[in-house]
């Protein structure tokens, strides 16, 4: 059959969790699906770089340019004159005027859960969208059990027709050597030992929180002081996070780094090098950084809410993400208590291997086949 991919997503330039999903799975899913005997048609919004996907007889890529409104209108118009056998959205949503055959990945619900995380017309597009996608699609694809859960609680959704396929962990992202690591440290600016959360800056990550127990925690002014990274692109509501750590006594102040987008090149070292990842999000569809702390062989600490638990395994410390003085003690156990960081290091590396692109690929294929 023909399997038509929205892969605007996949070729953003600063990729975040969803985009990359998008990228990483349409990459894994093209071999499979060529396998089985089909071939898939990826529908660009801008031209994709060069090599990002294969350039094969059984891929065609079409690129539709289109300033405002492309999947409802330049895409849309495209499903209609080339309808393929069924159309996948992995990070977006299905055009409004699309009825051929479908299937959505719905990420999360946070919106629900958090409305005060988001700008308004972000909180409206998103329950549209959803509720959209639950509608249209034949299937659903939910990156967790709890996402699965909160899609049949909110939206009524038929348990039958939504399929759990976890992601999987980037195979390339591995434990550099302590030269990489501290080439990419110094580039950012960065001395050891200290945390790190690696996410988008945005209400819903629950940094504010984080630097409030990170304050608290007493570890900035140590003899030998651990930093808070807060690394990743500023998103929508960002300005609490940068206005509490101006409000911090300076000594705590200046051991809190915020380098920005951190490139893919430069991840693994940066997990790498941390004392521990902290993911304290208010929640999570999935969950990568998670995954991506426990292949580069650096414990987790995570919030015990919404899927982090199910991603995570035993290879996290889980703490209340709303109880800052949990949190807290969190974050001192990890840096003073080298046996527990071990302990989850060790659990970490036997939890990843659930985790596969391949196996995503052909779950997703399995599901693309029977609404098809």
């Amino acid at each position: 059959m023909i399997i038509g991919i929205d892969a605007s997503r996949a070729v953003t330039t600063q990729r975040t969790g969803t985009e990359a999903y998008a990228y990483l799975l349409i990459r894994t899913l093209i071999p499979q699906a060529v396998a089985r005997g089909h071939s898939l048609r990826l529908y660009y919004n801008q031209p994709p770089p060069p090599g990002c996907f294969p350039t094969i007889p059984q891929v065609t890529q079409v690129v539709m340019p289109f300033r405002r409104l492309w999947s409802h209108l330049r895409l849309a118009a495209h499903l209609q004159r080339q309808p393929p056998d069924v159309f996948f959205t992995p990070a977006h949503v299905i055009p409004f005027t699309y009825r051929g055959p479908s299937v959505a990945t719905i990420h999360d619900l946070g919106y629900r859960f958090f409305p005060e995380a988001h700008p308004m017309a972000q909180r409206l597009y998103l329950h549209w969208s959803t509720a959209h996608n639950a509608r249209r699609s034949r299937r659903i694809i939910a990156d967790s059990e709890a996402t699965k859960r909160d899609l049949i609680a909110h939206y009524g959704v038929d348990e039958a027709k939504v399929d759990v396929v976890y992601p999987g962990v980037d195979l390339e992202l591995k434990r550099p050597s302590a030269n990489q690591i501290t080439a990419v440290l110094r580039r950012h600016d960065i001395t050891a030992p200290y945390l790190l959360y690696l996410g988008t800056l945005q209400p819903r990550k629950n940094l504010v929180r984080l630097v409030e127990a990170y304050a608290a925690s007493g570890l900035a002014t140590d003899p030998a002081p651990c930093q808070l990274v807060l690394a990743g692109k500023v998103g929508w509501l960002a300005q609490p996070i940068q206005q509490t750590i101006e409000q911090l006594d300076t000594a705590v102040a200046r051991q809190i780094r915020l380098p920005g987008y951190i490139a893919e090149a430069d991840k693994a070292a940066l997990l790498a090098g941390a004392t521990a990842l902290v993911f304290p999000s208010l929640y999570e569809g999935f969950g990568f950084p998670v995954l991506e702390a426990q292949a580069c062989a650096t414990a987790v600490l995570a919030a015990n809410s919404s899927s982090l638990p199910e991603v995570a395994g035993a290879g996290a410390l889980l703490v209340d993400p709303l109880d800052t003085d949990a949190l807290s003690r969190g974050l001192i156990r990890l840096v003073t208590e080298e046996a527990l960081r071990q302990q989850l290091i060790a659990a970490g590396r036997q939890n990843v291997q659930r985790f596969s692109w391949e196996d995503t690929a052909v779950a997703v294929i399995d599901s693309l086949e029977r609404a098809a």
